[in-house]
């Protein structure tokens, strides 16, 4: 009878489901700005994928739970579970989160798909912030940034650079901006609107169309000078602690993965539509719009270019993961330009891949 009552047990037990897990998730954009309707879309995603008596994720807006530049750390340490972010603000921790996030005149949206999805960006996003106890999942995508928006003076010329205050987010970018004679003002983007109004800065850049005009830039500034050179394209995605992820089953970490490729495509036609329409939008709000020449764009390449070399040689994880880019570049260019004018993007005359190579050593 005893044999009997315990293998009655063992049966119960073995049948009942695993313990459900509930995460804590935050992002470092606050509800103000579009860019975090990202982190939502994931999250309702997972919640249509996963059963709730396996994973339950309760999302914060930006700055409910910690300052946004804390939620790395909070992650880390394992405080929260979950985090959504732009690599890039990491980079005074390694510099090799920065082409993790954006490349000055470089990667389009569909280059950073196309390298993490099957060129192998997904390996060294999980192996730089492995670093750090984390697990990676790249889940959303930008094209280029709008560009820099002033208050007084217009930037239609590389001289209109020289000796302005710009809010500018990015280690590369930041020497680039110095080497045209501008100066570099770090402030997180929740910052942006008052420094305009105030007179602190001369002009700023953040994001996309869409996500620029729900700041309200459009009231506190008077010029638009674009493309967005700076940051050609941003990629955001989640960072989850490591022993949060080892706890999940394979199948749900199988699920997750799954609506982070979703949101990796939706968001990039998400906020191109948004883009589109907030272009729109500066216009009838009294904007005045103006791109930099051909010749400009040239010049800045060369800049980036040599920014790019620099910064990859002082660290070699940072000069692995532009190796990595730039190798994709080199090998997707013959397709890609053969299939001219049909292609997706273009392949620009880039940095030196060998000479990056040999600092990635």
């Amino acid at each position: 009878m005893k044999r009997l009552m315990t293998a009655a047990a063992l049966s119960l037990t073995a049948a009942a489901p695993a313990t459900a897990e509930t995460w804590t998730m935050t992002s470092t954009w606050p509800s103000s700005l579009e860019l975090i309707e990202i982190d939502k879309h994931w999250v309702e995603l997972v919640s249509q994928l996963v059963d709730e008596e396996k994973l339950t994720i309760e999302f914060y807006d930006g700055g409910a739970l910690v300052p946004a530049g804390e939620v790395f750390g909070a992650v880390e340490s394992g405080t929260i579970q979950a985090g959504g972010d732009w690599p890039g603000y990491w980079a005074g921790r390694d510099s090799a989160f920065s082409p993790l996030s954006t490349t000055a005149s470089l990667f389009n949206a569909v280059d950073y798909i196309n390298w993490i999805k099957e060129w192998g960006g997904a390996d060294l996003y999980n192996e730089v912030y492995g670093k750090f106890g984390m697990v990676y999942l790249p889940y959303g995508v930008t094209n280029n940034e709008s560009g820099f928006r002033t208050t007084e003076k217009a930037i239609k010329t590389l001289d209109d650079i020289k000796g302005l205050r710009l809010r500018l987010s990015g280690l590369e970018q930041g020497k680039l901006l110095e080497k045209l004679g501008g100066n570099q003002v770090s402030m997180a983007g929740g910052e942006i609107y008052q420094s305009l109004e105030r007179g602190v800065i001369d002009g700023a850049e953040f994001s996309t169309p869409n996500v620029d005009f729900s700041g309200g830039f459009q009231q506190v500034t008077k010029h638009w000078s674009t493309p967005g050179w700076h940051q050609s394209s941003s990629v955001f995605g989640v960072m989850i602690n490591q022993a949060s992820w080892d706890a999940l089953d394979e199948d749900t970490q199988n699920r997750l993965k799954i609506a982070a490729d979703a949101n990796l495509l939706w968001s990039l036609s998400f906020t191109e539509k948004g883009a589109t329409e907030a272009f729109a939008k500066f216009k009838e709000a009294g904007t005045e719009i103006s791109r930099l020449d051909d010749a400009a764009l040239e010049q800045i390449q060369k800049l980036a270019n040599e920014t790019i070399e620099e910064v990859a040689c002082e660290n070699p994880l940072s000069a692995k993961v532009y190796a990595s880019q730039l190798a994709y570049l080199q090998d997707y260019a013959s397709w890609r330009d053969a299939s001219a004018p049909f292609n997706l993007g273009r392949t620009p005359d880039g940095p030196d891949l060998a000479k990056i190579q040999e600092c990635a050593q």
